[in-house]
């Protein structure tokens, strides 16, 4: 018999920390599959995702430059058999950051196009959007509690080596919106889960979501808010070892705000890759980086790391 998934594989924790499109409360991807009842799981997500877009129209400007950490305790615990409760609980700090000539760096060195990024004063903070009707925009570093979210997950189907569940979320409005720690309201969500393993026979497991996102009134976002978001992803993880597994991912995400400009009006896609170690029982720890590959919906770059606890 498989092993449960909930041990045996877990898509990476990506998040699209676009300073815009980070405010809404878009869940990650995760398993299907539940904590057995009466236990817990827990994890900690740490990412750095560094930012440069500027871009305008004839009555929309947009400017995001700049460095955003989020720090994430990820904590589920299984109510009954295939029902789950899961908390998380987020930190972030906006700031100039200290990633952007190590990224001038490697786009000099791949002779790659770098947006203009290069021409602008380094580890600057300056986030700025306006169109008639509606500005706002962060200047100042700031840190704080973000907006911390609640989901009741349900495994409604199983069968040998695969899951599926729907997920009911709520997202607080408990960050402080003039700060971008939030959108200063509340969301919520539903999604479908799938998850499954030994693809085709390999050592591959796989994991898969879409879901519906109804955002609340933002009074920082104001009129030009998208509040009916969809989102989907799609993983895949290779076990290469019984401890160590390399995992690829894509996620996307609807528009947030309603806009000309495709780095806050366009769809967003990003790529992760990723590695995990099982280094003992019920522990593992990711590594992986997020790249945007419709370049400018998502951050320029986002490093990532994870340490995991399951049952």
């Amino acid at each position: 018999m498989a092993a449960p998934l909930y041990a045996a594989s877990e898509p990476l924790y990506v998040k699209n920390l676009s300073p815009v499109t980070g405010l809404l409360g878009l869940p990650s991807q995760r398993s299907a599959d539940t904590a057995p009842a009466g236990a817990f799981a827990a994890a900690l997500h740490n990412s750095i995702a560094s930012h440069y877009v500027l871009d305008g129209s004839s009555d929309e400007y947009l400017n995001l430059d700049g460095e955003t950490v989020r720090v994430a305790l990820d904590l589920r615990y299984g109510l009954l058999a295939d029902w789950e409760l899961q908390l998380e609980v987020p930190w972030l700090d906006h700031s100039g950051g200290n990633l952007d000539s190590l990224i001038d760096d490697w786009h000099d060195f791949w002779g790659m196009s770098d947006g203009g990024r290069s021409q602008v004063p380094t580890d600057l903070l300056d986030y700025r959007y306006a169109t008639p009707g509606t500005d706002f925009g962060l200047q100042e570093d700031s840190s704080g509690l973000g907006d911390v979210s609640l989901s009741l997950n349900h495994a409604f189907y199983r069968d040998d080596g695969a899951v599926a569940s729907v997920v009911l979320g709520y997202k607080f409005g408990t960050g402080d919106e003039d700060d971008f720690l939030g959108s200063g309201a509340d969301d919520g969500f539903l999604a479908i889960r799938f998850s499954g393993q030994d693809l085709s026979g390999l050592p591959l497991s796989w994991h898969g979501q879409v879901g519906y996102l109804r955002a609340g009134d933002s009074d920082l976002l104001e009129d030009v808010q998208e509040q009916n978001l969809w989102f989907a992803g799609l993983a895949l993880d290779w076990a290469l070892a019984e401890n160590w597994s390399l995992i690829a991912q894509l996620d996307s995400n609807a528009a947030p705000l309603d806009s000309d400009l495709k780095a806050v009006g366009g769809e967003a896609y990003l790529f992760t890759a990723g590695a995990r170690w099982r280094f003992a029982q019920h522990w593992s720890a990711d590594v992986s980086v997020v790249e945007d590959i419709r370049v400018e919906t998502g951050p320029d770059v986002t490093f990532q790391a994870s340490l995991r606890y399951s049952p």
